[in-house]
């Protein structure tokens, strides 16, 4: 599929663990939305079954061999889709490992002569909520909770305050794939919300939370996001195209480009 005149065509790259089913499904179906684009989805695979700090390091050393795979296909975007495989790294010197690894990434692409923005889950997630203005934030996450605790204080070190946190404790990322609804909105209910700006629902690519975001956002009256609803919103966002992806919360129904 190439597109029309009216409706440009934008092929996006998706970066993601073996284990993940959930990003090429919930990534395809916020961006189908669009009114004025059409995108395709092409993947290439990291392998990685515990979400452990080991397993996240072993799967971080294969970026090099995925991304130039993606590029190959000639993406116009890339999405490096674990968030909490970059957060899990911390911060050296200052600087983020979601910025190091979106400017290796891309530094990697444009050798080759492919000029594709290369978006980070970790990355947009920052993103996304400095784009709401939101500084205080609740989180629903599948991790253990020492893996928990090292989000919280990536992004903490991101200027965002955490006002409460729930943890599933869910280390098999194929199971992290098949949490019930209920059990993901159970958590978000027994969070304090009082005093957030914002509750991101699942601050996990894998963990299926697309289906409750706008019913989340109308029962607890603030803006609910999540890893894909902020992945989606910075990848349109970086390639220039309205952001308005109607039935997934106001994140995506601002209409309006947001600049970084």
């Amino acid at each position: 599929m190439t597109g029309s005149p009216d409706r440009p065509h934008h092929r996006i790259g998706l970066v993601v663990p073996s284990s993940n089913v959930t990003v090429e499904t919930e990534m395809p179906a916020l961006l189908q939305r669009h009114r004025e684009a059409t995108f395709s989805f092409h993947s290439t695979r990291m392998r990685m079954h515990t979400v452990s700090p080991e397993e996240l390091r072993a799967m971080n050393a294969q970026r090099g061999r995925c991304i130039d795979e993606i590029g190959d296909a000639g993406v116009d975007a890339v999405l490096y889709a674990c968030l909490v495989a970059l957060m899990a790294q911390g911060h050296t010197d200052g600087v983020g490992e979601h910025e190091r690894t979106e400017q290796a990434a891309t530094a990697q692409l444009a050798a080759r002569g492919f000029g594709a923005h290369v978006v980070s889950s970790a990355g947009a997630l920052v993103h996304a909520l400095r784009a709401t203005g939101a500084e205080r934030v609740a989180l629903v996450m599948p991790y253990l909770r020492p893996v928990a605790e090292l989000v919280v204080g990536y992004l903490e070190a991101e200027g965002v305050t955490v006002t409460d946190w729930r943890a599933l404790e869910v280390a098999d990322n194929a199971q992290v794939g098949c949490l019930p609804g209920h059990r993901v909105l159970g958590a978000a209910r027994a969070l304090d919300l009082a005093g957030a700006d914002a509750l991101v629902l699942s601050a996990c690519v894998q963990m299926p939370s697309l289906p409750l975001v706008q019913a989340a956002e109308d029962e607890f009256g603030l803006p609910v996001l999540s890893a894909a609803t902020a992945g989606a919103f910075t990848l349109l966002d970086r390639l220039g195209l309205a952001v308005d992806l109607p039935g997934a919360g106001r994140l995506l129904t601002r209409d309006a480009k947001v600049g970084a």
